[in-house]
């Protein structure tokens, strides 16, 4: 058992993580995992935890703690009637499907090949964020039948590679098939919920090395408990600054955030 001066650094830089994770969550719409994966990996690398299979344990945990947020979301967007069950209930196997794949693949790559994998969805979804057309339309209704069975997998399965919710990627699909953005955001908080849940069981099975402290699988369970209280804690404030200030500047901010991100994951898997 690790003693409490091993764990207090990692419990400060895991309840600043969990905070700022909560206020873009809620400024922005974005899940969190967006932040928390490559903020648990430079984290656990920092403390000495570098080890082959960092990015599984980052991977894992963020994918635990969206099992748990998802649930409060939905339950508030349900409130709002922005959750289209209809959908999520007809969309939900083949998502649950590209997410247990995602995560079967993720446990046979390296940590660097999922490195490079989170640098490359990351760079594409920083310049969506920095430059996507809102008004920008595929169609007029979500595909049905091969059509919906391929883009549900590819969104789950994508989505565990880079352990984050259904928002990321969720919303833009939705979006571009003229949902509204509310009720998108809405539904795609479902999403995360059916993507977590198989892919964090799976992830807790798994068997790591050179883990940090108190790891079940590749389930970090202090970062589980302090990034979900304190996401729980500060994503309504940055629901109230979002409703307070105009959130296009802080979305192309944030872009360029995630941009620089994804780089330097980038950088660290080429080992410059």
């Amino acid at each position: 058992m690790p003693d409490l001066v091993s764990l207090l650094p990692m419990l400060l830089l895991l309840i600043v993580i969990g905070g700022f994770a909560g206020v873009i969550a809620g400024l922005l719409g974005v899940g969190g995992g967006i932040v928390l994966v490559p903020a648990f990996f430079y984290t656990f690398a920092h403390l000495g935890y570098d080890g082959p299979q960092l990015m599984q344990v980052c991977l894992g945990t963020s994918l635990a703690t969206i099992m748990a947020t998802a649930m409060r979301s939905v339950r508030g967007h349900d409130r709002k009637g922005a959750v289209d069950w209809g959908l999520l209930k007809g969309w939900a196997p083949a998502i649950a499907l590209g997410a247990v794949a995602g995560f079967f693949l993720a446990t046979r790559l390296k940590s660097v090949t999922l490195q490079i994998v989170f640098g490359v969805l990351g760079l594409i979804a920083g310049l969506w964020m920095a430059f996507g057309r809102a008004d920008l339309r595929l169609g007029d209704h979500l595909p049905t039948g091969l059509g919906k069975w391929a883009m549900g997998g590819g969104l789950g399965f994508l989505s565990v590679l880079m352990g984050i919710g259904g928002g990321t990627f969720g919303v833009p699909m939705m979006t571009l098939f003229g949902m509204p953005i509310h009720r998108a955001v809405g539904t795609a908080s479902g999403f995360g919920l059916i993507i977590a849940i198989p892919s964090a069981l799976g992830f807790l099975t798994m068997r790591i090395d050179h883990a940090p402290p108190l790891t079940v699988g590749a389930v970090n369970l202090p970062a589980f408990a302090v990034i979900v209280a304190m996401t729980l804690l500060t994503t309504p404030l940055g629901v109230r600054l979002a409703h307070a200030m105009d959130p296009k500047p802080l979305k192309r901010a944030f872009a360029v955030f995630l941009l620089i991100v994804a780089l330097n994951m980038l950088r660290k898997a080429a080992g410059w």
